[in-house]
């Protein structure tokens, strides 16, 4: 019997690939529609989600920072800077 980590890991990747299946189909059903081509088509839907996975590489690398930031910026400010009650 598998333990509930091994379910869990074993689901998250069955939910994963069948995102990238959605994902593949909507990129290239919307390539079709634009271009009526469909190696065009094809290669946005390979080309899309690979591009996504870069730029969601460097939006949580900012958004790190960003907590980063705002975490100092929270430990900088005196609490007699806040307003009564807070």
């Amino acid at each position: 019997m598998r333990n509930r980590h091994e379910h869990s890991v074993s689901r998250d990747l069955t939910k994963t690939f069948s995102f990238a299946a959605v994902h593949f189909s909507v990129a290239f059903a919307v390539g079709y529609a634009l271009t009526g081509s469909i190696p065009l088509a094809t290669g946005l839907a390979v080309l899309e989600p690979l591009a996504n996975t870069v730029a969601f590489f460097f939006h949580e690398r900012a958004w790190r920072a960003w907590e980063r930031v705002q975490g100092r910026a929270s430990r900088a400010a005196p609490s007699s800077a806040l307003p009564a009650g807070h």
